[in-house]
Parts: structure tokens; C-alpha cells; sequence
């Protein structure tokens, strides 16, 4: 298990590795055909940042060799603001006092309807995490009633057993998405309260979703809890463990940042679009084979700047709140969205960039 590895990173030798990479230790690592974990912690220190547009050039390279050219597009459908826990940095803290709102199977399917009309065939199903509200018999109900309209469904929601998702793999749940958030322990411990708080039950729901035959895994961490190159740092480690011992199952790694939310919580750490750009190629060249994701909480310059240069996956015209596509925005958003263009946009910008914007990369046929 990831759990032990992690148990076992040196993590101030890690971040002493980071803050004292000299030049010399970069271009020899550019200098190497192919780079491999190990040379992480260099790619992302301070002094690689002057290297960023040769590291932006090889990014790209790689990118084009293992993707093309193409943009994977997808959407969130949130399904519930309710939750049990009480997240320090999250707008469905159980504590905010503001409307709650649970969508009913229809109510769902009408929001599918009109992601489906804009071009989507890959959705995102989230919600807070709330057993009762949302029980994972409702979702493998929503996912049989969509499986057969979309290529590609996704579950954002709370952590579940193998068995729970092997019911929903049954019906038409294709892959999952799990944060750690932080994998600082002490860090973690103070920003989490409810069931969320069990660090290492969370650490391991990866290896249960893969284990259960999933046939995507997407991680991250939410950059802004803690030092952000060392979260890199462990978030690289974890998907690396992740895409060699659960090799049959596609790896995706996303890295979001802090967002303005109802409690206004404030980040301890911040990490700029110069510095998250560098994450971002460091990881395309140590995980050449896997899907980087970038969603809308990133501003449109940014997005449109990464577009190609690393990034395979991009979500588009997203509303983070419950009803928020069919219905006026008056429910409780997770967090506020930055770059609010419509899907077309981004799909036009994408094409503009000589990139193709693919809404369907998977059949159900294949797997007959």
C-alpha cells in the first residue's frame, strides 16, 4: 500500500533535496533522455524556474508523442451540497449556514440533458459527502440511467469500499476522482473534521476504486494547504506507486488550486501560475503516460497558456453548485469558478491552438 511508502519518505531530506538543487543539477537533468522520479524534486526547486521554457519545450514533445494533439473535455454535475464534514477550506463545510440541495434522479438527468446538448459525453458526478443524502445505491441508479448516453462517467464523491465500487463499475461508473488534499498529517488533522478526518482510510480509497476493476483513477492535492512542491513531490510518488501496481487501470493527476468558498478560508501557502506551469512540466516529463488535469478554477489566461504543453484534460463551462446548468444558480457552490467560459469557447480556443477538443474517446462497444 501507497501508505507505507509514504510512511517511509525522509520528508526535510525531500525538502532540503528541493530548496537545494543547484543549476548544474538541472541541466543534467536535462540533459538525460528520459527522466524518471528521482529527478522530481529537482525539476520543481527554485532554481529550475529559470530553465522553464526548455522544460515548457520538452513537456510539449513528450505530450505530442503520447496524446497528439488532443484535449480530453468533460464537465462536473453535482448532485448534492450536503456533507458531514466540516473542511476548514470547502463551501459545503457542514457548518456554513446556507441552503443545502440534494437533486433527484430526474432533476439529475435533466442536467446530464443539457451537458449531453453542448457536446459532453464525459461527466464528472459530484457531490458533498453525505451517505444518507446520497446513498451509492442512488448513484449506481444515475449511472445505469446515463451509461448508455455518455462514454464516460466519473464519480467525485465520498470514499466507499471495493464491494460498493464494484456495484457501481456494474452500473456504468467508469472511473473515479479522490483527493488526498494534503499529505501532511499534521496539516490534514487540523483542516478536517467528520469522517473525512481518517487520513490513511482516505490515502487507500485509490487501491480500493482500482481494485474493484475502475478503469481510471484520477488523484491530486489541493495546493495551498501546505508547501506546495513537497505536496508535488508526494503526489508524483503516489501516482507513480498508483500507475505501477494497478497498471491496468489509467492514471490522472490533478493539481487545483485554493479557491475563493463560502467561509473564507485563506490559504497558508501560495503557489503562482509560473510555479504551477513548472509542476506541470515536471510531471509530464517524469509521468510521460499520464493524464494531467486542468479545470476551470484556473483563469482563462493560464488555461489557454498551458493548453498543449502538457495538459490532456480540461473541463469546460462548469457550475459547481447543484441545478447550477437547468436551474438559477441559488444552491451553495463548493467553490467559485475563475474561468467562466462556455464549452464552444474552449473548445474554439483549443482548435485555434491547433489542438483537437475531444468530447468522446471511449465505447462500451470496445469492452464487449
Amino acid at each position: 500500500m501507497f501508505e507505507t511508502l509514504l510512511n517511509a519518505v525522509d520528508v526535510k531530506r525531500l525538502q532540503h533535496d528541493i530548496q537545494t538543487a543547484s543549476a548544474a543539477d538541472v541541466e543534467r537533468i536535462l540533459h538525460k533522455q528520459h527522466c524518471t522520479l528521482s529527478d522530481f524534486p529537482v525539476l520543481i526547486s527554485p532554481a529550475a524556474a529559470e530553465f522553464i521554457e526548455t522544460m515548457a519545450a520538452r513537456s510539449r514533445q513528450i505530450t505530442a508523442l503520447r496524446f497528439g494533439k488532443i484535449v480530453r473535455m468533460y464537465a462536473p454535475l453535482y448532485i448534492s451540497n450536503e456533507c458531514v464534514n466540516a473542511c476548514a477550506y470547502c463551501g459545503f463545510n457542514t457548518h456554513n449556514p446556507t441552503p443545502r440541495t440534494t437533486l433527484s434522479h430526474d432533476e439529475v438527468l435533466a442536467e446530464a440533458d443539457v451537458l449531453h446538448r453542448q457536446g459532453f459525453r464525459h461527466l464528472l458526478l459530484v457531490s458533498g459527502e453525505h451517505r444518507t443524502h446520497v446513498p451509492v445505491e442512488f448513484i449506481a441508479e444515475i449511472a445505469h440511467s446515463l451509461r448508455d448516453t455518455f462514454a464516460g462517467l466519473s464519480i467525485e464523491v465520498y470514499p466507499m469500499e471495493t464491494s460498493e465500487y464494484q456495484l457501481l463499475a456494474d452500473n456504468g461508473i467508469t472511473s473515479i476522482a479522490v483527493y488526498q488534499e494534503t499529505y501532511n498529517r499534521r496539516r490534514y488533522a487540523e483542516l478536517h473534521q467528520g469522517p473525512k478526518a481518517d487520513f490513511n482510510y482516505r490515502l487507500a480509497t485509490p487501491e480500493r476504486a482500482a481494485s474493484a476493476g475502475l478503469r481510471e483513477i484520477g488523484i491530486g492535492a489541493l495546493l495551498g494547504l501546505s508547501d506546495p512542491r513537497l505536496e508535488l513531490a508526494l503526489l508524483a510518488q503516489h501516482a507513480s506507486y498508483l500507475m505501477k501496481t494497478y497498471w491496468k487501470a489509467s492514471i490522472s493527476v490533478s493539481f487545483p488550486r485554493i479557491r475563493e468558498a463560502a467561509g473564507n478560508f485563506h490559504p497558508s501557502e501560495t503557489i503562482t501560475d509560473r510555479e504551477l506551469a513548472q509542476a506541470v512540466f515536471a510531471l509530464r516529463m517524469v509521468l510521460p503516460d499520464a493524464e494531467l488535469v486542468l479545470s476551470t478554477r484556473e483563469n482563462q489566461t493560464f488555461r489557454d497558456g498551458m493548453a498543449g504543453l502538457g495538459i490532456t484534460r480540461m473541463s469546460a463551462g462548469s457550475r459547481t453548485n447543484p441545478g447550477g446548468y437547468s436551474k438559477p444558480d441559488d444552491a451553495l457552490e463548493q467553490f467559485a469558478i475563475d474561468d467562466q467560459r462556455s464549452a464552444s469557447e474552449v473548445a474554439s480556443m483549443l482548435a485555434q491552438k491547433g489542438l483537437e477538443p475531444v468530447w468522446k474517446d471511449f465505447d462500451r462497444f470496445f469492452l464487449s
